[in-house]
């Protein structure tokens, strides 16, 4: 009846014509965005949980059972000798009595930050510096609570609680842009999702960490300047550089190795790990058993992944678990390893389908848990107690996740019954879960529920924000299929104006990304995003677009075939797929086939470039943000794993490369790049841009100032979207 009620009101709207009109500001200031919970922490009772307050200044503890606040477990207003006014994030110590509070966050790259953290005494409401000597990055608690161990200027430091918060230096030759100890490398951080490299042994007396030497890697330096909001005043009169270590394929990576420091007796050991002299160390982990340390590598073409049980003072490491692929492994399958006592939990490709596999502490593979032609997204947890495994996956559709559980017998139960997108945060126990759920007409409901899926209490609803949206000229969003030349059925959605005419030709503009993995077509919530099926497709819809957003070849969800199937020539079957997206829609009745656009960031700016010189002129115009134009110039980690060495596979590079595509554009093109992006760089739009000017191609170019690979900041989000909605109006309309 509430849906009802909302459509009744959309439509009412619609008709007396006093719907709100969404603007670019309500895109940029994310107007529209979501209600949700920051910081949500199961804790070690099964039955509490704990979570940042929406002013920040709190940490509360609540009832799994009832979703009631309990308890303030930290309050900067009444914690003694507190100066703080609110902060940014916790981290629990292992047996809660202490917590790391997160304050002066500073972002470095995509997922590493400095910060100044305080420990929080729970008993005696006390609060104290970490250290005094200057910010830190990731720091860890031991398991046994007495330590922290945190790094900063690239050493690994350790804090002993029992000793008066004493400091020592753990590493003594880290250096800036040579040797990382505990901390990953930039390619590290980007392509294999980690910002720690170190971990505490099980009984707390040894650390454990990579030590990454990049000396080695060519340095990559861009120019900064003065710029605004915010100001870099020392450029006032000469512009400055960013240098750093960026390897590009063919090209030396970071060496790696693992190490061992005894808490005790200060001895450094180096495992003796049987690595490619190129090979790479995307985690390290400690066991429950204190003398086995797991060490996951992959050599450099990323299709061979090995597990090792490493003696952390013997040093003697051994193969326990080898998975390999015809083209590359997964992060899945180091990224979530989950050990137990007695076994261990991994996933795998082997099958063609992302699935589950149970292994003895000793590396026998037990069975596979999960078997389907659909993939696990999540790992939830084992209920050791009821020998069950709780998961999400998207069984049933590539466009939707629930959750499962599966017993030892194989028998499966599927615990959320609403469709659409499902994710969940279990209780220590496994009695219960937060699920937060969404689809297309349905913003997200976080709610709690029982190991059975019962429905215990919802804690957000986003009411206000779906009313909000019922009196705006929303344009209806829907699925649909289609096949290509090729034989090849394709997911979409379509989004057309709100007083959609099917007697009408309207123009329209495909928005994708296409990479690698990456899913678009998702039956989620996506109405407050900047471009993903929202609030931006919203706006173009008030000046008559219809918006369209295609999953083609190389995407994910379908399966290891359909995604892998780009391999050594990535962009070529992706771009061929938006083109036959365009000829599709031109042929149906309300499409303007003579005005039909394609836009995309990242990835997607890069396929707006392959599509728009694919050689079948179907685009009018195109926008590329932040594209990379030539593979040669990304970096190594994500690159060969698609497309190995320019050596090993020059053709393919020629292939893949938008540069030597550049003769055959057609449309009209606008690049837009920051000057500051460190992870696509503007050598790839300058670049193009003289290709283009070689060819005799004209187009539009945007350079934003200082600014990174998200071209944020200030007022720059609105000026980008603008400059993207004009240029679709001048030449598709």
């Amino acid at each position: 009846m509430r849906k009802l009620s909302i459509l009744l009101f959309l439509s009412l709207s619609i008709l007396l014509g006093n719907a709100q009109q969404v603007t670019i500001q309500d895109v940029a200031n994310g107007t529209f965005r979501t209600e949700g919970i920051s910081g949500i922490k199961p804790m070690l009772d099964g039955e509490h949980y704990t979570q940042i307050s929406k002013d920040r200044k709190k940490i509360v503890k609540y009832s799994f059972k009832t979703g009631q606040e309990v308890a303030t477990v930290f309050d900067v207003t009444t914690a003694r000798d507190c100066t703080l006014r609110s902060f940014d994030d916790y981290i629990m110590s292992p047996d809660e009595s202490k917590i790391l509070i997160q304050t002066e966050t500073k972002p470095i790259y995509r997922r590493s930050f400095t910060a100044v953290y305080y420990i929080y005494n729970v008993r005696n409401n006390t609060i104290e510096p970490l250290s005094e000597n200057g910010a830190q990055q990731v720091p860890l608690f031991s398991p046994d609570g007495t330590q922290i161990a945190f790094v900063r200027n690239n050493n690994i430091y350790l804090v002993k609680l029992l000793f008066g918060n004493s400091e020592s230096q753990v590493t003594e030759d880290g250096k800036y842009n040579e040797i990382l100890n505990g901390i990953p490398d930039w390619v590290y951080e980007e392509e294999f999702g980690f910002n720690r490299a170190f971990d505490f042994s099980a009984d707390s007396k040894m650390i454990a960490y990579i030590r990454f030497d990049e000396s080695k890697v060519p340095m990559y330096s861009f120019p900064m300047y003065q710029g605004m909001n915010p100001a870099l005043n020392e450029y006032t009169v000469y512009p400055g550089a960013y240098n750093y270590k960026y390897p590009m394929p063919g090209v030396d990576n970071s060496k790696v190795s693992v190490h061992t420091f005894d808490i005790k007796s200060k001895v450094t050991r180096k495992m003796d790990l049987p690595l490619d002299v190129d090979g790479y160390i995307p985690r390290i982990q400690f066991t429950n058993d204190a003398n086995t340390l797991a060490i996951m590598t992959l050599n450099r073409h990323q299709n061979r992944f090995d597990l090792y049980f490493a003696n952390p003072r013997s040093t003697l490491c051994k193969l326990v678990v080898r998975d390999e692929a015809e083209q590359y492994i997964k992060e899945e399958a180091y990224g979530n390893i989950k050990f137990y006592p007695n076994n261990f939990i991994m996933m795998s490709e082997r099958d063609g389908f992302n699935h589950l596999y149970l292994y003895s502490a000793g590396g026998n593979l037990i069975k596979q848990i999960t078997k389907g032609n659909y993939e696990v997204k999540d790992f939830l947890g084992w209920d050791e107690k009821a020998n069950t495994y709780y998961y999400t996956s998207n069984e049933g559709s590539p466009l939707r996740t629930a959750v499962y559980k599966i017993d030892a017998k194989g028998r499966k139960t599927k615990l959320s019954n609403k469709a659409g997108s499902n994710r969940a945060i279990f209780s220590k126990n496994m009695k219960y879960y937060i699920n937060t759920f969404s689809n297309l007409t349905t913003p997200p409901v976080i709610s709690i529920n029982d190991n059975t899926g019962k429905l215990l209490t919802t804690l957000v609803n986003n009411q206000k924000l779906a009313q909000r949206v019922a009196s705006v000229n929303m344009p209806s969003k829907e699925f649909f299929t289609f096949k290509t030349s090729d034989g090849v059925e394709l997911n979409g959605w379509i989004m057309k104006p709100a007083n959609f005419n099917p007697a009408q030709k309207y123009p329209v503009i495909l928005h994708q990304y296409s990479g690698p993995g990456s899913q678009k077509v998702l039956d989620q919530w996506n109405i407050g995003s900047r471009s993903d099926g929202g609030m931006f497709e919203a706006h173009m819809a008030n000046h008559g677009f219809i918006s369209v957003c295609v999953d083609g070849r190389g995407t994910g969800g379908r399966g290891s075939d359909f995604e892998k199937c780009t391999y050594l020539s990535i962009g070529v079957k992706e771009a061929r797929d938006q083109v036959e997206t365009a000829l599709y829609l031109g042929t149906l009745p309300y499409v303007d086939s003579k005005n039909i656009g394609i836009w995309g960031w990242s990835y997607g700016g890069y396929n707006t470039l392959m599509s728009m010189s694919e050689g079948t002129p179907v685009f009018k115009a195109g926008v590329a943000v932040a594209a990379p134009s030539d593979w040669r110039y990304y970096d190594t980690v994500y690159t060969e794993r698609f497309m190995r060495t320019p050596k090993e596979n020059m053709e393919g590079y020629q292939a893949s490369s938008a540069i030597t595509r550049a003769h055959n554009l057609s449309g009209n093109l606008l690049l837009i790049h920051g000057t500051a992006d460190d992870n696509v760089h503007l050598r790839n739009a300058s670049e193009y841009s003289e290709a283009l000017v070689q060819a005799n191609k004209q187009f539009d170019m945007h350079i934003y100032t200082n600014r990174n690979h998200g071209i944020r900041g200030g007022n720059t989000t609105n000026h980008l979207l603008t400059r993207v909605v004009n240029f679709f109006i001048e030449h598709l309309k």
